[in-house]
């Protein structure tokens, strides 16, 4: 058996001794007698084994204490940390139903877009077929009121000479010339005009479905085209239409062309 040296056998008295003290009665007088015989006088000893023995139960109470506080504090502590791992749990928790949200949240918006991008494409789409749809309109429209135009002035015109020839006896007839030094379009090209002679009197007459500024400049450049190409002076320039525009009558007027809106004044005038 290995022999204790005095620090081993101190800790192990300290360490050992109060338990066995409390557990058997026996050892504790036991105890007192050895150190009584071999130290102090019995009075002295009881005295001082009581002092020992009180020091023991109060370092063992201190102890207790200590280790009591220590598990309340741990306590404490292990009741903290379930609390912040239940506030951690929670807060994950809404994370993760925020997440779920800002998902769904997301999804709606995208499928919002989705919608949008195919309604936009939808109005682009009638928007172009409608647009599509108003120039092929136009396009019939204004083919049509030319071609109505160009028959209103034919057939005009065939009634106007008509009337004037037979019932006025007024010469009436149509000239197409080449204008080859491009007095009238800037170019040589082809020059239409009406012309009536009635007791000698040279009239050019224009008759057109409507007529603009423009065209009543052009109308004064065939006039004196026909004028220098004949060596003749034209008495009378009239244009005949329903619809003609307020800057042709002002430019009419600066010109001494005249204007008038319906067959029945002229072939009155020329009576």
């Amino acid at each position: 058996m290995a022999t204790l040296n005095v620090a081993e056998l101190q800790e192990l008295l300290e360490t050992q001794v109060p338990a066995v003290l409390q557990e058997s009665p026996g050892f504790k007088e036991w105890l007192r007698d050895f150190i009584r015989r071999q130290t102090v006088p019995r009075e002295s000893f009881d005295e001082r084994f009581e002092r020992v023995m009180d020091e023991l139960a109060a370092d063992r109470e201190s102890q207790r204490r200590h280790w009591d506080e220590q598990e309340r504090k741990w306590s404490l502590t292990e009741l903290h940390i379930k609390e912040q791992n239940r506030k951690w749990e929670e807060l994950g928790r809404r994370w993760d139903e925020q997440e779920r949200r800002w998902s769904l949240t997301e999804l709606h918006m995208k499928e919002q877009n989705r919608k949008w991008e195919e309604q936009s494409l939808r109005w682009h789409e009638t928007l172009a077929e409608m647009r599509s749809n108003k120039a092929k309109f136009e396009q019939s429209v204004g083919a049509l009121g030319a071609r109505w135009g160009v028959a209103s002035e034919a057939a005009f015109r065939s009634a106007l000479g008509a009337i004037l020839r037979e019932s006025f006896g007024v010469q009436v007839y149509s000239v197409n010339e080449m204008d080859e030094e491009g007095m009238v379009f800037g170019r040589p090209e082809q020059v239409e005009l009406d012309v009536i002679i009635v007791n000698g009197t040279l009239i050019l007459c224009e008759l057109k479905s409507s007529v603009s500024k423009g065209e009543m400049y052009l109308f004064e450049r065939k006039a004196r085209f026909y004028a220098k190409r004949h060596e003749r002076v034209v008495d009378r320039r009239i244009v005949v239409s329903p619809m003609v525009e307020a800057r042709a009558r002002e430019v009419a007027a600066e010109l001494g062309i005249e204007v008038y809106s319906y067959a029945e004044d002229v072939v009155r005038h020329v009576g």
